[in-house]
């Protein structure tokens, strides 16, 4: 899962700046919380590594909802883009029923059958389905959770966000399919690469920290606040977010107080379809930005936002490709 999805402008070059980050990103730490998250009903914690659980087993959620699963799911509804890339790397696709239209990757997913959007879900075609186990969102937690378990439905949320609780996510999945053992093994080789930025990361002073500035989109210039997904991995990846101090989740900024706060390292987040890097095109010819630092130095780069903003298995691919982006004299040039 090493893709390199994304185009740089910028080979080589030191980026400094201020404060430290305090990381305890450890497997072993995910393996205490959530391993012991699925019991049975009836019986004592099955052991981490047990390759079958004993059915009925009662679930705590990752919205903290007590879920009892009667049997080991066959059939799967995945209702968002992250839960069902945490399916495919677990090996669970053949029991993958369902899909929203932004499940896009991998590409078999595509052809998996539709049952609606991201927020709108199709709610009789899920019915139709019948699957054993839906993997929900936070974002259903009002509407569609509860009128599918009105419907007899059996719903799991996952609501990662921050890489910790993908991991946890991934356990949690494990846990419930049958599949503890490989999302084990794949919990502790994306927890063995995160510890390989963070231990070169973790001890940086803050004149080592270079300023970086996110664009999410140009118009309004939208950026990331303290709790989102993306700020966690500059700040792991070893920059500082010039935007962390605009509250949550994905704040405007003028244009005057990028110019201010002077970005060492310009990241623009690039998706899908027409106008994808309208972000970067915008930073690259924006007249005012000229004198910037990034600018000045050639430090601007595009990303793929699927692997920096989708709470999913690749979140450990943006991470490596941020370190890079920032710290190119640790990490290695991009290629």
């Amino acid at each position: 899962m090493r893709s390199r999805v994304f185009r740089i402008h910028n080979k080589r070059g030191y980026m400094r700046l201020r404060m430290g980050v305090t990381i305890f990103l450890t497997v072993s730490v995910v393996m205490v919380g959530f391993l012991g998250a699925c019991t049975p009903a009836t019986e004592q914690p099955v052991p981490p590594v047990q390759s079958k659980l004993a059915f009925p087993v009662d679930i705590t959620d990752q919205m903290g909802r007590q879920v009892r699963i009667e049997k080991m799911p066959e059939s799967i509804v995945s209702l968002a883009p992250g839960n069902t890339e945490i399916i495919y790397v677990l090996g669970l696709e053949e029991k993958l029923v369902g899909v929203t239209e932004f499940c896009d990757y991998p590409e078999a997913a595509k052809g998996k059958p539709k049952v609606g959007g991201f927020s709108i879900v199709d709610i009789e075609r899920v019915i139709e389905i019948q699957p054993d186990l839906v993997l929900a969102a936070d974002i259903h937690k009002d509407e569609v959770i509860p009128q599918l378990e009105g419907l007899g439905l059996t719903v799991l949320a996952l609501a990662p966000k921050t890489l910790g609780e993908v991991l946890d996510a991934i356990i949690l999945v494990g846990k419930c399919t049958g599949q503890q053992e490989e999302a084990i093994h794949l919990v502790t080789e994306m927890g063995n690469r995160i510890k390989a930025i963070t231990d070169k990361t973790r001890n940086l002073t803050q004149a080592d920290r270079p300023r970086v500035f996110y664009i999410m989109w140009h118009e309004p210039l939208m950026t990331v606040g303290s709790d989102a997904q993306i700020h966690e991995l500059i700040e792991l990846a070893g920059g500082i977010n010039i935007a962390q101090d605009l509250g949550e989740g994905y704040p405007t900024m003028n244009l005057e107080a990028v110019i201010i706060a002077n970005p060492q390292v310009i990241v623009a987040g690039t998706s899908h379809g027409e106008g994808a890097n309208l972000p970067y095109q915008f930073v690259l010819t924006e007249e005012r930005l000229g004198d910037v630092d990034a600018l000045v130095n050639g430090h601007v780069y595009e990303i793929n936002t699927d692997f920096v903003g989708r709470p999913g298995p690749r979140m450990v691919d943006g991470l490596e490709q941020m370190a890079r982006i920032i710290h190119p004299e640790i990490f290695g040039p991009i290629e």
